[in-house]
């Protein structure tokens, strides 16, 4: 007896309530405001986007998404995000290649300047979303003021609590963010009870959560007919997708060292953002216009008509979309990639579905964006729950569960879509 309670595992020490409850009013005051700067750029640059795809076309007698105006809009939002990077204090922050969801402490000089770029690049349609500098901005806002305002507290609470509280104001849920957070603990080997130390993040994702459901009214559910009772053949098209979308995600992420280089050689933003946006005016072209921007809003109406593409369409659109990603990263637009990545996996399980149309289509669009999120964010967690979102149908979840592992052996321990400042890629 005693030999066996010797061999039992250390019990992690818990941290006293009195020690948590202080957090409390920060994480609600940073959720709130974190979510509040993320619906207010994301409205600002809707408004900008109506005006330049909308009004502006229109007053000109051009069609909203002809060829000629895709070309000279992509291309001018590269000279205009080149200018800010070019011109602007801080430079926009770093070069996007090298940041992934873990914001590093940027100065405040910086953050103007790249709330400006992110804003021009939503509204001018490149396919990047806005996760990656909103949560870099939230992080710089909240450690500039909270060091000041509330000394006592330590640094890393409030990159934690602004990194949360924007995560779950991205997705209308706090449970990416805690996802998100428990993977990061415990890569870091993070002593302490797992509860205590997603505590206050919790709180703040919540709030920014709720603030966003609240304000906004965000809906990921793409009301995609549910899957009854999965049988034998949905597990394989389950596993055989998601493992397939990796392998799509995983070409994009070994050729973006090349790709990226291609543009660094340019050596000027001036030079590299516009070339890349008009590389990705001619993308646009193949594609069609709904490859253009964040593609949230477009894989609503890919989902609201399956049967209304043919199988070719929907392949031209995934891999439209993926290098108009690889590209618009590559050249420098700010921007995050797991946006984007949802639409490819859309398109790549709609595409399944119109091949071969016993594969159901909620189980195929929830199997590719696993597999390509997975690629792209090896953030296993997140993209299980994203996946799941999708199509909420809780007889798919455990089949998504099974298919991630084949796909994760595909993409663990290989290059990942984020370079180090040498230029040589993160593993």
């Amino acid at each position: 007896m005693a030999q066996d309670s010797a061999q039992q595992a250390p019990v992690a020490p818990t941290t006293p309530a009195r020690a948590l409850l202080p957090l409390i009013v920060p994480a609600l005051v940073v959720g709130v405001l974190a979510s509040l700067l993320y619906i207010g750029v994301s409205e600002v640059a809707e408004q900008l986007q109506h005006v330049l795809w909308t009004n502006l076309p229109d007053a000109l007698g051009i069609g909203r998404y002809s060829v000629l105006w895709m070309l000279v809009m992509l291309t001018a939002t590269g000279i205009a995000v080149g200018l800010v990077v070019w011109k602007v204090p801080g430079h926009a922050g770093p070069d996007p290649a090298t940041t992934g969801l873990e914001a590093v402490a940027l100065p405040p000089a910086v953050l103007p300047g790249l709330v400006l770029a992110t804003g021009l690049m939503l509204a001018g349609g490149p396919s990047l979303g806005p996760e990656n500098p909103i949560i870099a901005v939230n992080v710089g806002l909240a450690l500039w003021a909270g060091r000041r305002l509330v000394p006592r507290v330590p640094g890393g609470v409030w990159g934690a609590l602004a990194e949360s509280a924007t995560i779950g104001a991205l997705f209308g849920t706090p449970v990416a963010a805690a996802l998100l957070i428990s993977e990061a603990l415990a890569a870091r080997k993070t002593k302490g009870a797992l509860w205590d130390n997603v505590f206050a993040p919790l709180a703040a994702a919540g709030v920014g959560a709720m603030t966003t459901t609240l304000v906004a009214h965000p809906t990921f559910d793409l009301h995609l007919p549910p899957l009854g009772r999965p049988g034998w053949a949905d597990l394989l098209a389950a596993l055989v997708l998601a493992s397939l979308a990796a392998l799509l995600g995983m070409t994009a992420v070994y050729l973006f060292p090349s790709v990226h280089g291609a543009f660094s050689r340019l050596g000027h933003p001036m030079l590299a953002l516009p070339a890349g946006g008009l590389v990705l005016g001619l993308l646009a072209a193949v594609g069609g216009h709904l490859t253009l921007f964040k593609g949230l809003d477009q894989i609503g109406v890919l989902a609201a008509d399956p049967e209304g593409w043919s199988a070719g369409q929907f392949a031209t659109m995934a891999v439209v979309k993926l290098a108009a990603m690889l590209v618009a990263t590559s050249c420098g637009f700010r921007g995050g990639r797991i946006f984007p990545s949802v639409f490819i996996g859309v398109a790549f399980g709609l595409f399944a579905h119109a091949l071969v149309p016993a594969v159901h289509p909620a189980l195929a669009v929830a199997a590719g964006v696993l597999g390509m999120l997975l690629a792209i964010t090896r953030q296993g967690w997140v993209s299980l729950f994203t996946a799941a979102i999708l199509v909420a149908s809780p007889a798919i979840l455990a089949l998504l569960c099974i298919a991630s592992l084949p796909a994760w052996l595909l993409v663990t321990g290989r290059p990942q879509m984020q370079l180090r400042a040498d230029g040589t890629p993160v593993r």
